[in-house]
Parts: structure tokens; C-alpha cells; sequence
């Protein structure tokens, strides 16, 4: 049962939240500290894309849990250094119980991280950020219902990034990239995180 209106329950400190924040500790400060907030840089990017990647089919709990290792196993995603990864890079990663040994998912990565290396500096946040749709066409979601799972402009991102040779980047994970990225604000209307700084 909601405390207010639409889809939106109180968080432990008596604010309104997502209703998904409050399903374990590590979701609430998952969403109030990230989730929609603006992220820039390649690098930055380049580990959002390679997650949402790997929690194709999986709940985001266990990535979120698993980002630590994650971010050990791929050289906290350093586009330039898991370009250089080799045969044996691949098999220790497809070893490693700290991620996700998920046979094609950790290839993806590996192949995007070669394509990435060739572009130029600020290129792959420049494209994702030019798919972002104008705010002001958006009405806040008042129930989770509101929010889509794909959209025009993540159809359009994934279009284009596996255009340019990217893998594992379906509109659906290309929607989720826009909504923890913050091109996209999906905060419940409610929610405090909504219009937090």
C-alpha cells in the first residue's frame, strides 16, 4: 500500500522513493546517489554499457552486487586497457566467480572495447548523449507502469551503436543505459530523488 499518490512508498527516512529502491539496501543507495544521474566520459560509459550488458536476463541486484569484481576484472573498464586484453585475459575472466562468467556477454565486451579504442576521444559520449530525447516532452511516470522498457531514442542508440560495430546493445539495454545515465529521468513524479541535486 502507497503512503502517496501513484506508485510512490515511503523510504526508511519517511521520503518518497521508487518503489523498487526499497526492495534491498543496496538498491536505495544504488537510486538515491546514481540512477539518473548525468554521466559523462568514455571511460564512465563504456562500464554502464558493458553492465547493462551483462544484466541482460538477470536482475540488477546481482550486477550491482558484482561491480566490485567487475570493475577489478576489466581494469575499471579502462577502454584503452581491456582493448589490449588477450586470449589469456579472456579465459581468466571466463574463470573469475567475482562477475559474471557469461561465455558471450564477456566476448562483447572485449570486441567493444577494441571497437571503442579506435574512436576518438569524447566520440562515445558524444553518441549516446545526442540520442537523449528533450526533457521537456517527458511527463514525469507516475506509477512504474509509466515507464517504458524501450523507447524511440533507445532504438535510434542501439541502431547506431551497432552500426558502429558494438554488441549486446538491444533498444532494451540501451534504455536501461539512458535511465542509469541520466539521459532520461524515469524518478517516479513522487520520488525524492526525482529533482535532488
Amino acid at each position: 500500500m502507497s503512503d502517496t499518490p501513484g506508485d510512490t512508498p515511503l523510504g526508511p527516512d519517511g521520503l518518497p522513493r521508487c518503489p523498487w529502491a526499497l526492495s534491498a539496501p543496496d538498491y536505495l543507495a544504488y537510486h538515491d546517489e546514481e540512477w539518473g544521474r548525468p554521466v559523462h566520459g568514455d571511460d564512465a560509459l563504456f562500464e554502464r554499457l558493458s553492465l547493462e550488458a551483462f544484466q541482460s536476463g538477470l536482475s540488477w541486484i546481482t550486477i550491482l552486487r558484482r561491480r566490485p569484481g567487475f570493475r577489478a576484472a576489466f581494469a575499471d573498464f579502462r577502454i584503452a586497457k581491456v582493448a589490449e586484453f588477450t586470449d589469456a585475459d579472456r579465459e581468466r575472466l571466463l574463470a573469475d566467480a567475482g562477475i559474471i562468467r557469461n561465455r558471450a556477454k564477456i566476448d562483447a565486451t572485449l570486441a567493444n572495447a577494441r571497437v571503442l579504442a579506435g574512436w576518438a576521444p569524447g566520440e562515445l559520449d558524444a553518441l549516446i548523449w545526442s540520442h537523449a530525447p528533450e526533457p521537456a516532452g517527458r511527463p514525469a511516470p507516475r506509477t512504474l507502469a509509466d515507464v517504458p522498457a524501450v523507447t524511440p531514442e533507445s532504438t535510434a542508440l542501439s541502431k547506431t551503436l551497432k552500426k558502429r560495430g558494438l554488441r549486446f546493445v538491444g533498444p532494451t539495454t540501451a534504455y536501461a543505459l539512458m535511465q542509469a545515465c541520466g539521459l532520461v529521468n524515469d524518478h517516479l513524479q513522487e520520488c525524492a530523488a526525482r529533482t535532488a541535486p
